[in-house]
C-alpha cells in the first residue's frame, strides 16, 4: 500500500504538471488546490529537489516547478525516493537488497513468488510517468 507521504507526492507532480504552462506554483496553492498539509509538503518537495525532479525559484513569482518534462519522471524512481523499496521483502529488492534472517534464499518459496510480484509491479511502474497520470 502506498504511504500517504507517496500518494502526495504524486498528487503534487501531477497538479505541478498540469500547471506547467503557469510558471512556477507557490508550495501554499498546491498544499490547498490538492488538500496536503502544507509542512508534510514542504518536506516531500525538498526531497524531489534535491534529486533533480524539481527546481524551485524564489521571490516574487517563485515556487516550484518540474526540472524534467512530465514524461521523464518515472513513478518507480519516485517511489523509491519517496518509499523506498518497492519489493515486499528486502532479499527481493534490486535497489536495497538486504538477506533475510533466518531464511535460506534458494529455498524459500515466499521469495520465489515476491520476486514474480516485484517484477509484475516493475514491469508497470517503470514504464509509466507522471505524463501518464495526468
Amino acid at each position: 500500500m502506498l504511504s500517504k507521504k507517496t500518494q502526495y507526492a504524486f498528487k503534487a507532480l501531477m497538479y505541478l504538471s498540469q500547471q506547467k504552462d503557469n510558471g512556477p506554483i507557490l508550495i501554499a496553492e498546491i498544499s490547498r488546490k490538492k488538500k496536503i498539509p502544507l509542512k508534510f509538503l514542504e518536506n516531500i518537495l525538498l526531497e524531489m529537489k534535491k534529486e533533480g525532479i524539481l527546481g524551485s525559484k524564489k521571490g516574487k513569482g517563485g515556487g516550484y516547478f518540474l526540472a524534467r518534462e512530465a514524461s521523464d519522471i518515472v513513478l518507480a524512481d519516485v517511489m523509491r525516493l519517496i518509499e523506498g523499496p518497492i519489493s515486499l521483502l528486502p532479499c527481493v529488492s534490486l535497489h536495497f537488497y538486504k538477506k533475510c534472517e533466518n531464511c535460506n534464499e534458494k529455498e524459500c518459496g515466499l521469495r520465489d513468488t515476491l520476486i514474480e510480484v516485484r517484477d509484475a509491479n516493475l514491469a508497470i511502474l517503470e514504464h509509466k510517468t507522471v505524463q501518464d497520470l495526468t
